[in-house]
């Protein structure tokens, strides 16, 4: 079976002068061929052995979005180490806050090298002094010899079945879990997701400005194409930010055919264009709706704004996707818009049951599972439900994860007996799609950001003015954006300053998890609610809100 590190030196072997990656930057751009990019992810390979480090050890990328994390995440993967990327410090966190989930993430994750910046070198030694890991840092030179002679040993020493590498569920209060991946499962799934997707690496070009430390990013948008030899333009997210339409710029230029948005990125994209704009997209054979709710208004607001510059709609997609299973786990065919099943609302909220309806709410297919996926949906006994019926939706693929890196308690929470991973998404199978109803799982995802609403609770619980304990946070809708916004609610101590507490409250929401408020409300001691065991009900809360605030 091969690895990660057979398939990057294949590829660079059978066409080393073929673009393998165009890197663009504010001001220029810098396309790299396959044998160039074998040769700087080596450099960094030949470092990494020199410092000692072996197959399997851990190693933690503190870098922002540049050709140095590209090249030192592969170049940990040829001598057999695992690379985890860590989201780089941005000017909305605070910088204490951020070192400090540095040294959580090295300290329980036993991590033996961080490779970061040459400014970074002196804080995070004194940060990491008490721990046993090393702290390279970009720009020195390789050892030539290393890269002769030991490199190619050890890239034939590395198990198929041994870690490849780790993604993070995202959280506010740091990375939460590692999903260890092994080289079987990743290339598992570019194997299959590329069937799903009708992927040519020949005629394919693949454009993302998403980040590497998201599933979404790191596979579809990095090592998907890297692996295959698909030609790959990649974007700052902080310029995408900045310049929505940049993406559209880039799609004409380099005549991209595939992308992966989440659906925020849509509505974004559309109300970004400006009155005589001019774009050329009719190579965008698809654009695919991943990582948050997909909604049908996003699509369509898309499809209106672009249709002028040789947009079709036909190449709009979703697919469901997480970590756990590498990245896909459903597509909707691309060439055909995705099926939209209009349920009854009643039905759907009170029986769990999506009865087809003239009139109704409209739920965006996800498609069918890729090849080697099973798809079930499951009651809280865990039986099976027929289609039509809401209930968790449960997986068993041959890129699912090894476990959560050195949390075996979690891992046998999420992983049945019998090999199903239960999500903690609820949805419903209709004519072998799946759709998306809802999570069961606290989980709020703002902007493509996966935040969980306990975090924001110990925000506001450390906040003047508000009332240790309670306080609730949720998602609600938010349909100008396509994307959820957060909702606090905090009842408050008696003479509290509301306004300084607002302040307070917003600002560190924002230092603590980049983030911001949608809405926040401060009501009198007794309106939360609470179950019986003294936990908060946040759907119950979230009902109230929107029958006495409207949302």
């Amino acid at each position: 079976m091969s690895t990660l590190v057979s398939t990057l030196t294949a590829r660079a072997a059978e066409a080393p002068q073929r673009p393998a990656l165009t890197f663009l930057e504010r001001g220029g751009e810098q396309t790299i061929t396959r044998g160039e990019f074998l040769r700087s992810a080596q450099a960094y390979s030949g470092r990494l052995a020199a410092a000692g480090l072996s197959a399997g050890d851990l190693v933690i990328l503190v870098l922002q979005h540049s050709l140095d994390l590209v090249y030192a995440f592969w170049g940990a993967a040829l001598i057999g180490a695992v690379p985890s990327i860590f989201p780089f410090l941005t000017e909305k966190l605070d910088p204490a806050l951020y070192c400090q989930r540095v040294k959580t993430l090295v300290e329980h994750s036993g991590a033996k090298v961080v490779i970061t910046y040459p400014k970074n070198f002196e804080p995070l030694s004194e940060l990491l002094k008490e721990l046993p890991v090393q702290i390279l840092v970009t720009g020195a030179a390789p050892d030539s010899e290393l890269l002769t002679s030991e490199l190619s040993l050890r890239a034939e020493g590395v198990s198929s079945d041994a870690i490849a590498l780790l993604q993070h569920s995202s959280g506010s209060t740091g990375l939460q879990k590692g999903v260890a991946l092994s080289h079987r499962a990743v290339l598992r799934q570019v194997e299959a997701y590329g069937k799903a997707i009708q992927l040519d690496p020949a005629s394919d070009v693949i454009v993302s400005w998403l980040p590497l430390y998201h599933d979404m990013g790191l596979i579809a948008g990095f090592v998907l194409p890297i692996l295959t030899g698909t030609h790959l333009v990649l974007m700052s997210p902080f310029e995408w930010v900045r310049q929505p339409t940049s993406l559209l710029d880039a799609i004409g230029r380099y005549r991209g055919t595939l992308c992966w948005l989440p659906n925020f990125a849509y509505k974004l994209i559309a109300r970004s264009l400006r009155p005589g704009a001019e774009f050329d997209l009719a190579s965008w054979r698809g654009v695919i709706n991943c990582s948050e709710p997909v909604y049908d208004e996003s699509h369509q607001a898309f499809v209106e704004k672009l249709a002028p510059f040789g947009f079709s709609p036909d190449a709009l997609a979703v697919s469901y996707a997480m970590a756990e299973n590498t990245f896909a786990v459903t597509q909707t065919a691309l060439g055909q818009p995705p099926r939209v099943d209009v349920v009854e609302i009643a039905a759907l909220q009170e029986r769990g049951e999506a009865i087809p309806a003239t009139a109704g709410k409209r739920v965006v297919s996800c498609g069918a599972p890729i090849e080697s996926v099973e798809l079930a949906i499951f009651d809280g006994q865990r039986n099976p439900l027929p289609e039509r019926r809401v209930g968790e939706i449960g997986l068993r693929s041959e890129f699912m994860l090894s476990g959560y890196y050195k949390r075996p308690d979690l891992s046998q929470q999420a992983i049945t007996p019998d090999g199903w991973y239960l999500t903690g998404d609820m949805g419903y199978l209709a004519d072998g799609e799946l759709y998306i109803s809802g999570r069961k799982k606290d989980l709020l995802i703002v902007g493509g950001k996966n935040i969980y609403p306990q975090d924001l609770e110990d925000i506001a619980n450390r906040t003047a003015g508000v009332y240790p304990g309670r306080a609730v946070a949720f998602g609600v809708l938010d349909e100008r954006l396509g994307s959820e916004k957060v909702v606090i609610i905090c009842e408050t101590t008696e003479n509290a300053d509301l306004a300084a507490a607002e302040q307070e409250l917003r600002a560190k929401v924002v230092q603590e998890t980049e983030v911001t408020v949608g809405d926040l409300r401060f009501v009198p001691r007794g309106w939360i609610l609470k179950t019986s065991s003294g936990k908060h009900a946040r759907t119950d809360n979230r009902e109230k809100y929107l029958r006495e605030f409207g949302g």
